[in-house]
């Protein structure tokens, strides 16, 4: 590869366009740009995993040599990959949970559809949980909070596969609800690209929703396991939009418009989940 030849491929998106908030305000300061760096470092590999101009052969080819500058080749290759790379020895973190998302957008890149909830799942655990196991470690805080973290990053996930069921299928031919629940409503994935869901769909959108339900459950016992104010109010926040977009999920048709939150909605999580940090002290 030539030296000026990244193998990144990105397509625009940027923090502005994510459901929930990237190193806000209430991530410290000195440690917002390693967040950033992290989130371009996993944007930069999910936009190779969804292009649509890339053969599956060339995404691997271009996730692994994103794998192998984490490791100490080239940074020319992969920017965002080298500069993940220099943030995680400054704060002498473990890169396995940037290879963990590589692997998940290797799955991406190769896999179209999910059989059952168990599959995806297993899917979360590589594309969403690396995330917020980074945020902990980033902060120095006990792997105690893990579990929780886990349940609040697969519901996220799962929020963001029912609000683009329509986009997914259409766009890039992926579609996440579980196939087995699909047959037993008599569901095909040509149902996603109406206009608006059918009976069937609609149970098995209900299904996905009722259990993410448990997921979010959990995960409203993160921000108590956490003891960095802002990292605790930051996943108090992110606890209130979840538990939000999934009561709208189940009631409003992701095929027929994007279910979103008003920036009203988005505020009023905001604010009480700083609130709840404060009174609830902590470093």
């Amino acid at each position: 590869m030539t030296p000026d030849a990244s193998v990144e491929h990105a397509s625009g998106k940027g923090s502005g366009d994510e459901n929930f908030p990237v190193g806000s305000f209430l991530i410290a300061a000195p440690l917002r740009p390693h967040v950033h760096a992290f989130y371009q470092f996993a944007r930069n590999a999910d936009d190779i995993a969804d292009a649509t101009d890339l053969s599956p052969d060339e995404k691997l080819r271009r996730l692994d040599r994103m794998a192998a500058v984490l490791e100490g080749a080239d940074p020319r290759d992969a920017p965002s990959a080298g500069a993940v790379r220099e943030s995680f020895a400054a704060r002498g973190l473990d890169r396995v949970h940037c290879h963990e998302l590589l692997d998940a957008f290797r799955q991406d890149a190769t896999k179209s559809r999910y059989a059952d909830w168990d599959e995806l799942m297993a899917y979360c655990r590589l594309s969403a949980a690396p995330v917020g196991r980074y945020l902990l470690d980033l902060h120095g805080e006990s792997r105690d909070t893990w579990p929780a973290s886990d349940a609040l990053c697969a519901a996220l996930q799962v929020i963001n596969h029912l609000q683009d069921c329509g986009k997914d299928y259409q766009d890039i031919d992926r579609v996440y609800l579980p196939t087995d629940w699909m047959t037993e409503n008599g569901v095909s994935v040509a149902d996603l690209d109406r206009p608006a869901a059918t009976p069937g769909l609609r149970r098995t959108l209900d299904r996905v929703v009722a259990a993410t339900w448990p997921l979010v459950d959990q995960a409203k016992r993160l921000p108590g396991g956490v003891k960095d104010r802002g990292l605790r109010a930051e996943s108090a926040v992110i606890v209130s939009l979840a538990t939000s977009l999934l009561t709208r999920l189940g009631r409003e048709d992701p095929l027929a418009k994007r279910v979103k939150l008003s920036p009203t909605a988005v505020a009023l999580a905001a604010a009480g989940g700083v609130m709840r940090a404060f009174l609830g002290g902590g470093r």
